[in-house]
């Protein structure tokens, strides 16, 4: 049975830093992409960063391009995500995702399984 944790959210004021963790056990981890969304209450899932099955290629949303970055660690079956300079709008729960293939996704359709989430909150 796959499992994703994730870990790391918090409340940070506007300016701050955070590290999302995630965590894969179950299925084999190495050869899948991964990915991170984000949901703010009464509004959709979004995409906030994606990064291929080996750590060389990632992608980002618009919104956190330059601020958030995306690394895995095979060896250890862990995702992570730093955000830095945190605002106001990226107060969501954040979560990891595996996706379907090997190739990063931006879309949520591309993601077999999911995390439970974990909330980051940025305010003074």
């Amino acid at each position: 049975q796959v499992q994703l944790v994730e870990s790391g959210g918090g409340l940070v004021p506007p300016g701050g830093s955070l590290r999302l963790s995630c965590a894969a056990s179950g299925r084999t981890f190495s050869n899948v992409a991964m990915g991170w969304f984000r949901q703010a209450p009464a509004k959709e899932r979004e995409f906030v960063a994606t990064i291929n099955w080996i750590g060389s290629s990632t992608a980002y949303a618009d919104s956190v391009k330059g601020r958030f970055t995306n690394s895995r660690d095979n060896a250890k079956n862990t995702v992570s995500l730093q955000m830095n300079s945190l605002k106001p709008e990226d107060t969501a729960v954040y979560y990891c995702g595996l996706a379907r293939s090997s190739s990063y996704g931006i879309n949520a359709i591309d993601y077999g399984y999911w995390g439970q989430g974990t909330q980051v909150t940025v305010s003074s």
